[in-house]
């Protein structure tokens, strides 16, 4: 579970990036590989870079359709370093070459999440946070304000406070077993509900990739997450049309090398609550909501949560709107995530399975819905305010899976057609010769930040 965004949490708690690599044993990520998707046999990879960059004021989507129409057989991919970098399994950083001239490389991470935890559970101990263990027995409530005055131990020990974050899990003891936010549910345009994970080494010695694989199957999708020295594995599927004896049966059947841990079933209900930020409670992680890992989301989530909690803090108290702009924000946030996730599976041309004959013929949001035509139209797409995805991730999915630009922007036409193709090919040599002069991803983190075996 992993988004480029990760990187800022990192830098705001000032831990240093080969540090958290090397403890949770993390490779480098470049984008997502989608395969079998759009329809079985295809394949293509979401980067966490732009295609090329804006050019007379508009899109380079638009620039790049207008040459296409010209005859420019060159793919969008051409214009993209994460993409041909991920395809050749190499990585660097651009200021890794001393020059000004190179476009940024985008990345994330791929790491150990239990490890990534313990790691910043060291931090925090060591700049003073306590940590106490104990399982919740019991929540008081004030009796006049229905607010979480404290907690009960099974130990006997009551802990007291004035703002609780609820990061229990699915159960939600606090935002929901006790102050009952309820919960809206997506399974109707995300109908996965099951998971089975199961960790496994590289018996052929592979280095690791510096991408996410997603591979879709017959009722869902298997995840691979290269770390340094193992790979994550799972596979998310809907238990309307697969059992889990059948799901880990193809898990087991596409890794790696030899399973290294007992499978791990799971059971989850897409969705979120109808009140994340409850009274005094704020509810983060699982607790919050839960959507599919399709595309790392979960800590970002987490992330900007606690971004929002934090601009929020005051010393006067918690007042109502407090409470009502972080619950109209966070929903946003999750309903754009959300659409994000269902074009995966609507926007498809396969009818192999029943599963996909639903996703594909089924009702979307009308927000997702105006995506998709002005996409198709002309290959507009307009971000909203600070939304996760980017013009490049909405595009690459769509083109990925089928959904083709029917026009440009006419502003494309008015620009110098030689002065600009200098500039395309002046783009595209640039890449090139990034990616060529790269080290292979493998060697970039053997050398930057090994993790003990």
């Amino acid at each position: 579970m992993n988004v480029h965004n990760l990187r800022g949490l990192n830098g705001l708690l000032g831990v240093k990036e080969r540090d958290m690599m090397a403890a949770s044993q993390a490779t480098f990520k470049l984008g997502i590989q989608f395969s079998n998707w759009g329809k079985q046999g295809d394949s293509y990879i979401h980067p966490f870079g732009a295609y090329g960059y804006t050019m007379g004021g508009i899109s380079f989507l638009q620039i790049w359709h207008k040459f296409r129409e010209l005859g420019d057989r060159r793919p969008i991919q051409a214009f993209n370093v994460e993409t041909l970098a991920a395809h050749f399994g190499k990585f660097s950083k651009a200021e890794d070459f001393k020059r000004d001239d190179l476009p940024p490389v985008n990345y994330a991470y791929h790491l150990d999440a239990g490890r990534y935890a313990a790691f910043l559970r060291k931090v925090a101990e060591g700049r003073g946070v306590v940590r106490q263990e104990g399982r919740v027995c019991d929540t008081v409530l004030d009796s006049e304000t229905g607010y979480v005055t404290s907690i009960k131990l099974e130990s006997g020990e009551e802990l007291s406070g004035d703002l609780f974050i609820d990061c229990s899990g699915f159960r939600g003891l606090l935002i929901e077993q006790a102050l009952q936010s309820g919960y809206e549910e997506w399974t109707h345009w995300l109908p996965c509900d099951r998971a089975v994970a199961l960790p496994c080494n590289r018996d052929d010695g592979s280095p690791p990739a510096p991408y996410t694989r997603a591979t879709a199957h017959s009722a869902g999708w298997q995840w691979q997450v290269p770390l340094q020295h193992r790979n994550g594995n799972g596979h998310v599927y809907c238990s309307a049309h697969m059992s889990n004896d059948e799901a880990h049966d193809i898990l087991v059947n596409n890794l790696a090398g030899k399973p290294t841990a007992d499978p791990n079933f799971l059971r989850f209900v897409t969705g979120h609550r109808k009140k994340f930020w409850n009274k005094n409670v704020v509810a983060l992680g699982l607790s919050a909501g839960f959507m599919e890992p399709l595309e790392s989301t979960s800590i970002h989530l987490i992330n900007t949560g606690i971004d929002k909690l934090m601009a929020m803090l005051s010393l006067d108290g918690i007042t109502p709107s407090m409470e009502a702009t972080y619950n109209r924000l966070t929903a946003k946030e999750y309903a754009r995530i959300r659409d994000f996730l269902i074009l995966h599976y609507h926007a498809t041309s396969r009818d192999d399975s029943e599963f996909w004959n639903y996703c594909r013929t089924m009702s979307v949001p009308d927000t997702l819905q105006e995506k998709m035509d002005l996409f198709q139209a002309n290959g507009l797409i307009f971000r909203e305010e600070d939304e996760l995805f980017t013009e490049t991730s909405w595009a690459a999915v769509m083109m990925g899976q089928g959904i083709a630009m029917q026009g440009h922007n006419p502003v494309a036409d008015t620009l110098d057609q030689r002065e600009t193709l200098g500039e395309l090919n002046e783009m595209e040599k640039s890449i090139r010769f990034l990616v060529q002069n790269m080290k292979d991803h493998g060697e970039y983190v053997r050398q930057y930040c090994p993790a003990a075996a």
